[in-house]
């Protein structure tokens, strides 16, 4: 198995020039079990030297135009913008924001793998990343294609405004921006506890509607119906919002699942630019 077959594309309607898909988990992949096969997390538990073999590997497959920029996800709510060969970073609460002027003492070297949860750019040719298995993987492109971004969104990160954040570091008014819900945990088999019902619950009588109780103190969740929330209060248009459809605790064949398996691998979502069709 190989090209094609190692991923699923986004369907949206994006112009030309704009690649994004999520990697399956059988593709073109070197890990063993319980990574096999496609595994492109580093930090899962799988033989890092497997993990390299097939992080090379997709990036040959897809044709992608440079290393992915992988991030140290950490189910927060910061941003990095990779535009040129340094890095801004949108500001967490207490900071400021710091401007890629190289004036900074905290500006982050593009070269590093920086800790954040989304990421987004304007130019050709960079890569952003996001690794998941049962978060929910967020890309947004601007309608004529000039940005792109990515953003990783379990529930922490939901609850925490990751959308919102990415949304306002885009130049693109959210008007202007297509967004594509990759596959997470569905809302038919993600049943969680109080702590992630009150995170957003408080929020209103919309976001109860996202909930079904099923025991005393439990209840599924739709993470799509609650990106979906979000990114409308941001002013995204529902036209404009696409994917959601899928479950990675359900489909074992295409999707590694944390909550399924516990000890598993990591999907990818990229997305990338060019200026050529």
């Amino acid at each position: 198995m190989g090209g094609a077959d190692a991923w699923l594309a986004a369907d949206w309607p994006v112009p030309p020039g704009v690649t994004a898909f999520t990697t399956l988990r059988h593709g073109a992949g070197a890990s063993q079990a319980p990574f096999d096969s496609f595994n492109l997390g580093l930090n899962s538990g799988d033989d890092p030297a497997m993990v390299q073999r097939n992080r090379d590997a997709l990036v040959a497959l897809a044709g992608a135009p440079a290393t992915p920029r992988w991030l140290r996800q950490v189910h927060g709510s910061r941003v990095l913008r990779f535009d040129g060969s340094r890095v801004d970073r949108s500001p967490v609460p207490g900071e400021k924001w710091r401007a890629d002027d190289g004036s900074a003492a905290d500006d982050i070297v593009a070269s590093d793998q920086p800790e954040a949860d989304a990421s987004v750019t304007a130019t050709p040719g960079v890569v952003l990343a996001i690794l998941t298995a049962d978060c929910l993987p967020v890309v947004f492109a601007a309608k004529d294609g000039g940005e792109i971004g990515a953003a990783h969104a379990g529930w922490r990160g939901l609850a925490g405004g990751v959308l919102e954040a990415t949304v306002a570091a885009m130049a693109t008014p959210p008007a202007q921006l297509l967004a594509w819900l990759g596959p997470a945990a569905g809302p038919d088999a993600y049943e969680v506890g109080g702590e992630v019902h009150d995170a957003f619950v408080a929020g209103g009588t919309q976001v109860a509607t996202a909930f079904v109780a099923t025991r005393p103190g439990h209840w599924r969740v739709d993470l799509y119906a609650l990106a979906r929330q979000r990114l409308l209060a941001t002013g995204i248009a529902a036209g404009d919002i696409h994917g959601g459809r899928l479950c990675t605790i359900s489909d074992a064949a295409r999707f590694y699942s944390h909550r399924r398996d516990q000890r598993t691998g990591r999907m990818a979502t990229l997305v990338w630019r060019s200026d050529r069709p």
